[in-house]
C-alpha cells in the first residue's frame, strides 16, 4: 500500500515562514480589507444621502403642486 501525502493546504504552505512574518502579513491584509470596506460603506452612505435628498425634494414639489 503506497503512502499518500496529505493535500497541500494553506496552513502547510505557511509553515515554512516565521510566525511573526505570517502574523504581520495577515495584519496588513486585514487592515487593507477593512479600509476597502470602509470606503465602500462611505460611498454607500453618499449614495443613500443623495437618494433621500432627491426623494425629499421630489415629494416636496409633488405636494406643493397638488
Amino acid at each position: 500500500m503506497p503512502w499518500s501525502t496529505p493535500p497541500d493546504t494553506l496552513l502547510n504552505s505557511l509553515a515554512g515562514y516565521p510566525r511573526w512574518f505570517v502574523a504581520a502579513c495577515l495584519t496588513v491584509v486585514a487592515a487593507v480589507a477593512l479600509w476597502i470596506l470602509a470606503k465602500l460603506l462611505k460611498w454607500g452612505m453618499y449614495v443613500l444621502l443623495s437618494l433621500v435628498l432627491l426623494a425629499g425634494a421630489a415629494a416636496t414639489v409633488w405636494l406643493f403642486m397638488h
